[in-house]
């Protein structure tokens, strides 16, 4: 029997997950996604060919056997306690809401059942996305392979401790953005030294991708790997005196150090209101 999944929230990363889903974990007949306004509804209905609906969590999670809570923080208390009547113990719970711990979420449902946190990021979008979950106590395998099926659809998965979720949170999913800053730098440059825009972008780009493809296929070390492109005296080691003269790794450490910061800082707060 094929699973039944409600997207509640259906933004851009609940409808990046419609797309890995549809017909790779469930039919597109078995899932139904709720949204803010009757234009994004159409929408997710017209490009994925399920159900989706302006509102109706409750009516949604009724029918689900996995319900996605791909809403901000600020409201997974609302509709959680909206669809409270709605969920099981045979049911999943899978939140997507960024610093919201899970122990909240199980006071907010009140029902023991299996509840999944999860911090994807935005390359989800293009399936290339990286994504760290973590479960309650209650949470088999079998339900470990169910949630894992849904984003290996969209990119690859890990599961960590719960507490391990703030560093997640600052290493890959703000990491894009990261990123984006060393490719734009990247295309200043050539566009400092006389390349085209569309050189530079189309190089810069491709650069990237191709350096994280050779992190992933040959599971070398960073380090080897820039080693190898380095000969002596060189304008490979030229660059990098440059980068670690102004401190390149020692800025993006610090940087994933503040954002873990500031990820547990959010955590308390939500705490507090609740």
């Amino acid at each position: 029997m094929s699973l039944r999944i409600a997207i509640l929230g259906a933004g851009n990363m609940g409808g990046a997950l419609i797309g890995g889903i549809v017909n790779r974990v469930t039919p597109a007949s078995h899932v139904v996604a709720t949204t803010r306004t009757p234009e994004r509804a159409a929408e997710l209905t017209q490009k994925y060919g399920i159900v989706a609906t302006a509102g109706g969590n409750r009516e949604a999670a009724a029918q689900a056997d996995l319900i996605v809570l791909a809403v901000k923080p600020g409201t997974l208390s609302k509709v959680v306690v909206e669809i409270r009547d709605a969920l099981s113990e045979q049911k999943i719970l899978l939140s997507l809401a960024a610093a919201v711990p899970i122990a909240l979420i199980e006071k907010l449902v009140v029902t023991r059942m299996p509840i999944f946190r999860a911090m994807p990021n935005i390359p989800v979008v293009v399936e290339e996305g990286a994504t760290a979950v973590a479960a309650n106590s209650v949470c088999t395998p079998e339900h470990r392979q169910i949630v894992e099926g849904i984003f290996r659809a969209v990119g690859i998965i890990v599961f960590v401790e719960e507490e391990m979720m703030h560093a997640v949170t600052a290493l890959s999913g703000s990491g894009p953005a990261y990123i984006y800053m060393v490719i734009e730098a990247m295309i200043a440059g050539g566009l400092k030294m006389g390349l085209s825009r569309d050189i530079s972008t189309r190089l810069a780009e491709q650069t990237v991708l191709g350096a994280a493809k050779l992190v992933r296929e040959t599971g070398l070390h960073p380090a080897v790997l820039r080693d190898q492109v380095i000969t002596p005296g060189g304008v490979t080691i030229s660059a990098i005196h440059e980068l670690e003269r102004h401190g390149l790794r020692s800025m993006l450490i610090s940087a994933i150090e503040t954002a873990t910061r500031h990820s547990e800082e959010r955590m308390r707060a939500l705490e507090a209101k609740t």
